[in-house]
C-alpha cells in the first residue's frame, strides 16, 4: 500500500459510515448504523460548505441559508415515510434539543425531507409534534425537488439520496440517506457529525461550546 492509499483512507472509511438505507428487511438499525463514528467525526478541515438555500419550512415559511447566519446549526436527513431509522432519529433530535436547552446551549436545528414531494409543511408539522418537537429552533424543511436535495446531499454532506419503491401499502418507498447529525458553524461550513441513531448530546454541547471559544 503507497503512501497516497495510506493518506486518503480514513477518510474513504468515513465517508463510507456516512450513509444507510432505510430497509423493511430490518426494521430495526442495523449493527452498521449503529457504529460509533465519534472518533472520525471531525471534517472541519474538509472545507464541507452549506450552498445559499430558501425552502419551506412545518410553519409554511420561508426559511434559508440567511437565516442561520452567524448560528451553529444541527442538520440532519429524514422521511415521514421511513419505516424505521428516521422515527429514531427525530426522537433522538428531540432529546438533543432538549438536553442543549438545559446546559444553556445556543444553537439551531434544521432537518431536511428527502421526500419532499409528498413531506408537505403540515405533515412534517404532524411528524415532529409525534416526537414531542419545540419549534422556536426546529425548521423542518421541504418545498425543493428530489433533484435539488440529492445534490445538496452530494455535494456538501458527501452521501448519497435514493429511492425505490417499496415492497408492501405499509412501506410505500425505501430511501437510501445519511443518518449522521451534522455540526454547522455560522458560516455554513460542517465541522462535525455525529451518529443520529447514538447521539451524544453531552459531546455535542462540548463542540459547540467550543466553536465559541
Amino acid at each position: 500500500m503507497n503512501l497516497f492509499t495510506y493518506k486518503w483512507l480514513p477518510l474513504c472509511i468515513c465517508l463510507f459510515l456516512l450513509v444507510t438505507a432505510c430497509a423493511p428487511a430490518d426494521p430495526a438499525p442495523t449493527d452498521s448504523e449503529q457504529q460509533n463514528t465519534a472518533d472520525n467525526n471531525d471534517v472541519s478541515d474538509l472545507n464541507w460548505r452549506v450552498p445559499d438555500f430558501e425552502f419551506t419550512d412545518q410553519a409554511g415559511k420561508t426559511f434559508g441559508l440567511k437565516d442561520l447566519k452567524g448560528k451553529v446549526w444541527l442538520a440532519d436527513f429524514i422521511f415521514t415515510r421511513c419505516p424505521n431509522v428516521c422515527p429514531p432519529m427525530t426522537a433522538n433530535m428531540a432529546k438533543v434539543q432538549d438536553e442543549l436547552k438545559k446546559a444553556e446551549v445556543q444553537v439551531e436545528l434544521v432537518s431536511f425531507s428527502v421526500d419532499p414531494d409528498y413531506d408537505k409543511p403540515d405533515v412534517l408539522k404532524a411528524y415532529a409534534e409525534k416526537h414531542q418537537a419545540d419549534f422556536s429552533n426546529w425548521h423542518l424543511l421541504t418545498g425543493y425537488s428530489l433533484d435539488e436535495i440529492t445534490k445538496m446531499t452530494k455535494d456538501t454532506f458527501k452521501a448519497q439520496i435514493a429511492h425505490q419503491k417499496g415492497t408492501s401499502p405499509d412501506v410505500p418507498l425505501l430511501v437510501t440517506h445519511p443518518t449522521q447529525f451534522y455540526l454547522i458553524d455560522g458560516t455554513g461550513k460542517v465541522v462535525r457529525f455525529y451518529n443520529g441513531l447514538q447521539p451524544d448530546a453531552t459531546q455535542i454541547a462540548k463542540d459547540i461550546k467550543a466553536m465559541g471559544k
